[in-house]
């Protein structure tokens, strides 16, 4: 097996366990979500000091702090990077999942549109087509859920701006999410040391529960180190067409597994959407590399 066909399975394995990610999240359901989004930063950051100890970037990692731009980029990515977190936790906790799912969904179509109105990248006809009936299916989310699907808005905007923000940043995925999660422990751990002094904490409750949340650095860090092994064999355009994976699975899991509704409406929307990933994924099969004109598969 080639490296590519390597980085095809790595980066399926990535997505595919981002999409099952709310059945994990529904098994910590009484867990408060304030206190399951402490545990995962700590454990979280637990698992990537290792790895990047194990990868000989860990002084890279602690070198960066004396950059204050760097540490100025990463406080924002840390402060979007735990708003999504918990937002996505709360929506799958409260049923909300096939709405996190649209959120997810409509991310690529926001990048190619902060793209072209703040970086000034030009895109195809096809691609702004995409865009287009994109946004006719989020209109009729409206209806649907009879109110705005602020989810979905809060999910895609969020995730869109950390993109943007670790774009500007010189570390890597796992030295960056490291620093984020570096700056946001203080706060973490204080939250968890009060929860466990007034004896309402859900860690040491059970067993069950204690090794769940223990685990959420696990299902945080599995899929990273995955897609990041993906990253690096096979093409941008391949990658973005694997990354529908993972709403697919979200949106499959809240209708068949946990039964959230699905009114015609919705899934008038959601056919809307499909149709601009296809055509979003046929703008990517388009585009040529410079090298030879071919994709890197």
């Amino acid at each position: 097996m080639n490296d590519s066909s390597k980085g095809t399975i790595a980066a399926i394995a990535a997505f595919s366990l981002w999409g099952l990610l709310p059945v994990f999240w529904k098994a910590l359901h009484g867990v408060p979500l304030l206190e399951l989004t402490s545990h995962r930063l700590l454990w979280t950051l637990v698992i990537l000091i290792i790895i990047t100890s194990l990868r000989g970037s860990l002084q890279q990692t602690w070198g960066a702090f004396k950059s204050p731009r760097v540490v100025a980029i990463h406080t924002l990515s840390a402060l979007l990077l735990a708003a999504n977190w918990l937002l996505y936790v709360w929506a799958t906790l409260n049923d909300r999942i096939l709405e996190g799912a649209l959120g997810y969904y409509i991310n690529p179509f926001l990048y190619i549109l902060l793209g072209r109105v703040f970086l000034g990248e030009r895109h195809s006809r096809m691609q702004l087509a995409a865009i287009a009936v994109a946004a006719a299916g989020v209109v009729l989310q409206f209806p649907a859920v009879k109110g705005v699907p602020w989810v979905a808005f809060g999910l895609a905007a969020s995730f869109a701006a950390y993109g943007m923000l670790r774009k500007n940043s010189p570390l890597g995925s796992f030295s960056g999410l490291a620093m984020e999660s570096s700056i946001l422990l203080p706060v973490a751990s204080l939250y968890l040391v009060i929860q466990q002094s007034h004896g309402i904490s859900s860690f040491g409750a059970d067993s069950t529960t204690t090794l769940l949340l223990i685990c959420t650095g696990a299902v945080t860090a599995a899929p990273l180190l995955l897609f990041a092994r993906g990253a690096r064999s096979i093409s941008l355009s391949w990658l973005g067409i694997l990354q529908f994976i993972g709403p697919t699975g979200q949106f499959c899991i809240g209708w068949l597994v946990y039964h959230e509704p699905l009114p015609p409406l919705r899934i008038a929307s959601f056919a809307l959407i499909w149709t601009a990933m296809i055509l979003y994924i046929i703008s990517l099969r388009r585009m040529k590399k410079p090298n030879n004109g071919r994709y890197r598969r």
